[in-house]
């Protein structure tokens, strides 16, 4: 559910008094007294500011870096999500992608379909005369990219066999459990 800056700022202000109004329809009261006690800790760390919706930050992945190796040196995730303003959810998953990706999880990647610039550029319909250096370039490089797309080939083919082979040994070992199930009903 998401709370507007008002909202937000009025239940902060009254958990600082001492004071608990009933919880919002839907919601249970032992997690909702944990978000307001999260939203007061913010704003104490980073101001009133932090309560707002638009307060996105884009992380550089060395910043990304920083905050998960602070986890993996033991510090808890809601600490220090908290000490940089964020959700504990999102530093959550920034470690899970580093200790399965590495730094490579942590880099930003464009999102959306990718744009086809190539329909767009005026391709000049006759095209210059190349020289000797250039042509050799030319096929040069059609040649590594032919060598190239049948090493690919070769790779989707082994990762097939492997998928096709682990799928099979799957099936044996449902068969086998299952035989060994029937065994113990009739005994």
């Amino acid at each position: 559910m998401r709370y507007s800056y008002e909202f937000k700022k009025e239940w902060v202000e009254l958990y600082r008094q001492g004071q608990w109004p009933d919880t919002p329809e839907g919601i249970k009261e032992k997690s909702f007294y944990g978000i307001i006690r999260l939203w007061s800790r913010l704003e104490e760390l980073h101001g009133q500011e932090i309560l707002k919706h638009d307060n996105n930050i884009n992380w550089t992945a060395d910043d990304k870096l920083e905050m998960v190796n602070k986890v993996i040196a033991g510090n808890s995730i809601k600490s220090v999500a908290i000490e940089n303003g964020i959700n504990p959810g999102q530093l959550y998953t920034w470690v899970s992608k580093y200790k399965i990706y590495g730094y490579n999880g942590l880099v930003n990647k464009k999102k959306g379909r990718k744009s086809n610039n190539l329909m767009k550029k005026n391709i000049d319909p006759k095209p210059k005369e190349l020289n000797e250096s250039e042509r050799e370039e030319l096929i040069r490089l059609r040649t590594e990219i032919d060598y190239i797309e049948a090493e690919n080939e070769v790779i989707k083919k082994e990762i097939a066999l492997r998928e096709k082979h682990y799928a099979a040994q799957l099936k044996a070992k449902k068969q086998r459990s299952s035989k060994n199930s029937k065994k113990k009903d009739i005994n």
